[in-house]
């Protein structure tokens, strides 16, 4: 991923989309602002389960270790890498979604900028990204989505891609049931086929993360 996400819809339609049973708590202080064009190290609606059960947070989207305070806090992690680099290891078994609308993909096309794509759900649903990250109150709280090679088409567009989570799957790797070597295996194995997205050109206005609004998804 480029490092840019859209997060419109209310946090009601995410957690609808995920499907979890019984009863939730949005935990996140005054309104959502509709999100178009939404860059690192800004905070992200994510979905992640506690002791009291499925809660709504909104978490700064980047996330490093306290002795890596020399570089810039990665927004992504490998899939191939996660569950067992030193890097990533404490927060590996803190678990959550991060549904987005829809991510973008800069493509050089030979003009003078690089080319924005718009990728998303096929189907219109929100695509269930799987995350990890630091969600206890203190100022290094964070989290990463959990990336993959990408598959199809969509290597057209980039070389990784989200892994994205079906509802099931996805209420699964949230579960505090969930060993962490199934939740590996989920990441490496059950991730959505590129099939699932569609992908278009969009204005190069996404460029500048000071832009937002609707146009922004518009295909051109």
């Amino acid at each position: 991923m480029c490092g840019r996400l859209s997060q419109y819809r209310g946090i009601h339609e995410f957690v609808d989309t995920l499907g979890m049973p019984g009863a939730w708590r949005n935990v996140i202080d005054g309104p959502v602002t509709p999100g178009y064009n939404v860059a690192p190290s800004t905070p992200v609606v994510v979905l992640r389960v506690d002791g009291a059960g499925l809660r709504a947070d909104r978490v700064r989207w980047g996330w490093r270790p306290h002795w890596a305070e020399d570089r810039a806090p990665p927004i992504n992690a490998r899939v191939e890498k996660v569950a067992h680099g030193a890097f990533f290891r404490a927060i590996w078994p803190h678990r959550a979604i991060t549904p987005v609308d829809n991510w973008y993909e800069w493509v050089d096309e030979g003009g003078p900028k690089k080319q924005p794509y718009l990728i998303r759900r096929r189907d219109g649903r929100p695509a269930l990204c799987a995350s990890i990250g630091q969600f206890t109150g203190h100022d290094n709280d964070g989290f990463v989505i959990i990336t993959a090679d990408a598959q199809g088409g969509m290597v057209d567009v980039h070389d990784r891609r989200p892994v994205v989570l079906s509802p099931a799957l996805a209420r699964a790797w949230l579960a505090p049931s969930t060993a962490l070597a199934q939740a590996e295996q989920m990441a490496l194995h059950l991730g959505e086929p590129a099939e699932s997205f569609e992908w278009y050109r969009v204005s190069v206005a996404v460029g500048n993360a000071r832009n937002q609004g609707p146009e922004l998804i518009q295909a051109v």
